[in-house]
């Protein structure tokens, strides 16, 4: 797909390297998302208002790291590639369990996700810095630390 022209002076590789990158994460991200919404939407337990009025933040800051990547890509002359059949092809985490309903299973599912679009997150960082955009490792960075707070606060809803 011929990307829209720009006036950023990144080299055409480095763009390219760095729009792959968001798209790969942008995918995750949105998967990340939708799979919240199913736990708001299905969770049961005793402390249900607290999860699900938590699970309706975590999915406001999913939507805005989605934004932000997808800004980022449109910035370097991609195209941000965000539809659900897009999605569904491209996200790295495993599929959400639908037969999910106690509290605890679902912060779980939530926590082993968050963990691992944290992790792919953490090692773009690196990928976007050796590329030469600095620009992106800091949207990546941004991302990551917003992912590894939510991720401690799954975690604190889980036995210890």
């Amino acid at each position: 797909m011929a990307e829209p022209p720009t006036h950023n002076a990144l080299d055409s590789n480095i763009k390219a390297t760095s729009i792959a990158l968001l798209n790969a994460r942008l995918a995750d991200t949105i998967d990340l998302a939708l799979a919240v919404k199913q736990a708001h939407w299905t969770l049961k337990g005793a402390a249900f208002i607290a999860v699900h009025e938590m699970l309706d933040k975590l999915r406001d800051d999913m939507d805005e790291y989605a934004d932000t990547m997808a800004e980022r890509a449109a910035t370097l002359g991609g195209t941000p590639l965000g539809t659900a059949s897009v999605v569904a092809k491209a996200t790295a985490l495993e599929p959400y369990p639908l037969n999910l309903r106690k509290i605890p299973d679902h912060v779980h599912a939530l926590m082993e996700r968050t963990a691992a679009l944290g992790n792919a997150v953490r090692d773009n960082i690196d990928a976007a810095a050796d590329a030469g955009d600095a620009n992106t490792a800091d949207v990546f960075t941004e991302v990551s630390r917003g992912l590894d707070k939510w991720l401690w606060l799954l975690e604190s809803h889980l036995p210890a």
